[in-house]
């Protein structure tokens, strides 16, 4: 699975609409577009860092529950 993949299953994951996706990660909507459409390709570091992200994001809402 290459990165574009990826991010588009990360995306879905999230329950996340692209614009509420770019915003949660602070990277310009047109940036998370052109790596969803190919245009450009994501460093594969950045993946590693959103999917963390979520994953400690979730846990500590679950624990705030």
């Amino acid at each position: 699975m290459d990165e574009k993949e990826q991010l588009i299953r990360l995306k879905e994951e999230s329950g996340l609409n692209w614009k509420e996706f770019s915003a949660y990660f602070d990277i310009p909507y047109r940036t998370v577009q052109d790596w969803e459409h190919g245009k450009r390709k994501m460093p594969p570091y950045l993946l590693r860092l959103m999917e963390y992200k979520l994953k400690t994001d979730k846990m500590v809402r679950e624990k705030e529950k």
